[in-house]
């Protein structure tokens, strides 16, 4: 997609764009195409891009000691090696 048409943009909105283009010397173009990358987790503020998983980022550091502890516990048989297995 090479282009897209925006109406109607609030003047607010226009206002903080041209003043975070005009603080970070950059196009109008090229701000609004960052700020829609930060806004999708695409890129982190201040520049550098970043790549977004899709996959269980939303459950890390979301379990408590005890939680964390119980699936530890939960996996301890698999952790073993079966001696069985390895003749």
């Amino acid at each position: 997609m090479n282009a897209i048409t925006l109406r109607n943009i609030p003047m607010e909105l226009q206002e903080a764009i041209r003043q975070r283009a005009s603080a970070e010397g950059l196009s109008l173009n090229k701000t609004v195409l960052r700020m829609l990358e930060e806004s999708l987790g695409l890129r982190q503020r201040g520049g550098r891009r970043r790549l977004i998983h899709h996959d269980l980022d939303h459950l890390a550091g979301t379990w408590t000691e005890e939680e964390a502890d119980l699936f530890d516990a939960a996996l301890a048989d698999q952790r073993q090696v079966d001696p069985e297995l390895w003749q």
